[in-house]
């Protein structure tokens, strides 16, 4: 798709906006990247990484921005813009984010990796990567995930159900480190009002989700859709028969999950249960 232009000539594609931007005001002031580095206390590649567009930083480092090119809160408001981009997705995906941005709550069957919403940024890189993502589109999509976790924050954040079959907590990453943080966040997580996690134990046997994730949203007009997803394709589904039969699979599913205080019990016994060793691969 080409890019679009405004009469300035600048795009209007919110991630390369922001980026050439960046470009523009660093050639206006007249610094080297590695300048740019040593003024604001920053690794120079950092910046460099922002202005090609493959990451666009944490808020901290473009409010340093701002000040450092005098455009207060020009700088932040772009860098919002392009967060809430639903485009930094990839296309299959790009409908379905634009639905959980607004849903009004949500619950989600995990058959074998957490759900984006839950993950760290380590998880997200290993799924990802094996998933055939690399270099500048990895590092985009691992931001792009962090960057949904936002839903799930705030006084406003809309109640979310996760349900995790045994099997996703019996499945490291390589990086024990990494699954380590994951699993600490999970149990961090469980704590919030608007979360709930439950377990699906392997003894529960075959049920009516056995072969795939799905992700249920209500949404403001009191629809619910689906977004089914197996290891090579999602479909969003809207209607409204279908629906129904996956929310009865769905209910007949969380019947068989331990409760909320179990299921915390046992993200805990699992984090208890690794290695001491922080350095040791799992394989």
């Amino acid at each position: 798709m080409p890019q679009r232009r405004l009469v300035t000539g600048r795009s209007r594609e919110p991630r390369q906006r922001f980026a050439e931007e960046l470009r523009q005001l660093r050639a206006g002031k007249g610094v080297s990247l590695r300048q740019l580095g040593e003024r604001l206390g920053w690794d120079w590649s950092l910046f460099g990484k922002m202005e090609k567009g493959e990451t666009l930083g944490g808020p901290e480092v473009v409010q340093a921005l701002d000040t450092y090119f005098g455009t207060p809160g020009m700088l932040l408001a772009l860098w919002e813009l392009a967060r809430a981009d639903h485009t930094q997705f990839r296309e299959q995906y790009r409908r379905y984010m634009e639905l959980e941005a607004e849903a009004t709550s949500l619950w989600h069957f995990a058959v074998s990796v957490l759900p984006g919403l839950l993950q760290t940024p380590g998880y997200a890189r290993e799924v990802l990567a094996v998933g055939g993502s690399k270099g500048a589109e990895l590092d985009q999509q691992v931001e792009a995930r962090m960057g949904r976790r936002e839903l799930l924050e705030g006084e406003d954040a809309p109640p979310f159900r996760s349900l995790l079959s045994e099997a996703v907590l019996r499945t490291p990453v390589r990086d024990q480190g990494a699954w380590r943080a994951q699993l600490e966040f999970l149990a961090e997580v469980s704590e919030r009002d608007n979360v709930t996690i439950q377990v699906l134990p392997m003894s529960a046997g075959p049920h009516g989700l056995v072969s795939a994730a799905v992700m249920f949203l209500r949404l403001l007009d009191a629809r619910t859709v689906v977004y089914a997803e197996n290891a090579f394709s999602g479909e969003l589904i809207e209607d409204y028969g279908t629906v129904e039969r996956l929310q009865r699979a769905y209910d007949a599913v969380r019947d068989l999950a331990l409760s909320p205080a179990e299921s915390r019990k046992f993200i805990l016994r699992t984090l208890e249960e690794m290695p001491c060793d922080p350095s040791a691969s799992v394989l």
